[in-house]
């Protein structure tokens, strides 16, 4: 009876993993993203205020990473964040402590050298655009008529 259930379970588990596999449309996408791995130092900060965004490849189709902001060695603002495909579609997942619980950025576009992610429930940003002119990468968050822009520089 107890191999029975096990040959049960296993086979049941199986079925869930291949219903979890990827469109080659979605992962195509996903591969798009590549550019985006590396160290980026931030260049318009405040004097005295450093800011870096850091990311990898964590797994075939999950780009993890964080972004940091310094005032000296004391660290005044830490995201950790990731670009995930979830439910057949691209998010970008923002965690900061403030929030308690991660926030999902759905991708509303993407191109060779940019994307724009968006979540209209969440307060601020709602708005989150990412885009590579030659090595320097732009990022604009937005929302409620408000518009923060940060400007990194490819450091590796």
């Amino acid at each position: 009876m107890h191999k029975i259930l096990l040959i049960i379970l296993l086979l049941a588990a199986t079925g869930s993993l291949e219903a979890q596999k990827n469109s080659p449309e979605i992962e195509a996408r996903f591969k798009t993203l590549k550019w985006l791995e590396g160290n980026w130092e931030g260049t318009n900060r405040k004097p005295g205020l450093t800011a870096n965004e850091k990311w990898h490849i964590e797994a075939p189709y999950e780009l993890r990473g964080f972004g940091v902001t310094m005032k000296g060695p004391d660290t005044i603002f830490l995201e950790k964040i990731q670009i995930i495909i979830r439910t057949g579609d691209l998010y970008y997942v923002a965690e900061v402590k403030e929030n308690g619980e991660p926030v999902y950025f759905k991708f509303t576009s993407l191109t060779p050298n940019g994307f724009v992610c968006e979540n209209p429930l969440h307060d601020f940003p709602k708005k989150i655009e990412y885009s590579l002119i030659g090595s320097n990468l732009t990022v604009v968050i937005s929302g409620d008529g408000k518009s923060q822009s940060y400007l990194f520089a490819r450091r590796s």
